[in-house]
């Protein structure tokens, strides 16, 4: 078998090694059943057990309200792009902040569905800053307001959750939910896809407050409709149970570890770490406004779009892959999410520093 590699892909990504070993153990034989969680029905009192715990551990890590719904559903963020208009969009009006290729994405879905305004962009800026509306620029009859929390391909984030003159905030938390502390309760609606900080890709997450719940526009599609997975604990459907069974896992894995304020604090300084190296490099920099950088995703550049990617093709032969920027930027781009332990990045610096002294 070979080495495990350092693998700072932006999603799907790493995985804690707990999680996987534990479950590679009863990958056959879960927990005396006879059968792997991928064989089971999701109507069994062992999968029943599973999704049970999972969300109750998920609102114990994150202090989600009794008043709010956790839902596990499939088809991503993407989906969600729609789901939340379909859901939300009462009086047929939203406001987007689009701070990135995600947000831009998620503005276009809703503007099928209604009026889905842009109120601020850096677009113009190639998305290196978040864009902070004051309160009054939001409009008061908009049904929510739509912010990215993390902006995964352009390695930004929201430093402070915004004022939105008293309408309802829906973030997409895809890249970061879990790796730091939020007060749910400010916002009315958090959606995530997995394959980041929480499990394999096929499952998402939705923590909706109750009362958004229910007011769907008659012609939608059933699955698309918040209230029929409510109302059905999320298995109306079969379910993306090997997900979910992963999912609950890291729950726990989180729990055991000391929660989210233990992961933020190794998350801020795993990306500390990497930010004061950059900064005083002569040959690296980061594009991203430092108010403003993400704590999952840093993205950085030489400046020499041949020397990036002798430096992505070096990386990789010394076991630290998927240094390659988005498609569309180039560069680099390190995802440090949860489960990357800080001696990957402390060897990433290392090899940055060598590659430094070789190419500067």
């Amino acid at each position: 078998m070979s080495e495990r590699v350092y693998n700072f892909s932006a999603g799907p990504s790493m995985l804690p090694v707990d999680v996987m070993t534990d479950a590679a153990a009863q990958i056959l034989d879960y927990e005396g059943s006879g059968m792997s969680v991928m064989e089971m029905s999701h109507r069994s009192k062992p999968f029943e057990k599973i999704i049970t715990e999972a969300e109750a551990n998920l609102r114990t890590l994150m202090g989600i309200p009794d008043d709010y719904d956790v839902l596990f559903v499939q088809g991503g963020a993407t989906l969600l792009f729609a789901m939340v208009p379909l859901n939300l969009m009462q009086n047929g009006k939203a406001d987007y902040v689009v701070s990135g290729q995600w947000a831009d994405k998620a503005q276009k879905e809703a503007a099928k569905f209604g009026d889905a305004r842009v109120v601020a962009s850096s677009k113009d800026s190639n998305y290196t800053f978040i864009p902070k509306p004051a309160a009054d620029e939001y409009r008061k009859d908009a049904d929510y307001v739509h912010i990215t929390w993390n902006n995964t391909i352009y390695g930004t984030k929201w430093p402070v959750i915004p004022d939105t003159n008293g309408v309802t905030l829906v973030t997409d938390m895809s890249s970061s939910i879990l790796s730091e502390k939020v007060d749910v309760s400010k916002f009315g609606l958090i959606y995530a896809g997995a394959q980041k900080n929480v499990g394999p890709a096929g499952v998402s997450i939705v923590i909706v407050r109750k009362d958004l719940v229910g007011h769907v526009r008659a012609n939608t599609p059933t699955y698309l409709d918040f209230k029929i997975h409510a109302d059905n604990g999320s298995l109306y459907n079969t379910p993306p149970a090997w997900c979910i069974y992963i999912a609950g896992e890291v729950f726990k894995s989180l729990l055991a570890k000391g929660g989210i304020s233990a992961m933020e604090a190794i998350n801020k300084r795993k990306a500390a770490k990497l930010y004061d190296y950059i900064d005083a490099s002569r040959l690296y920099s980061a594009p991203a406004a430092k108010e403003d950088r993400s704590l999952m995703n840093v993205v950085f550049v030489t400046g020499n779009e041949e020397l990036d990617k002798k430096f992505v093709a070096e990386a990789k032969a010394e076991g630290l892959v998927q240094l390659g920027g988005h498609r569309s930027i180039g560069g680099m781009r390190a995802s440090i999410y949860n489960a990357m332990p800080e001696e990957g990045v402390d060897k990433l610096i290392a090899f940055m520093k060598d590659f430094e002294s070789r190419n500067a």
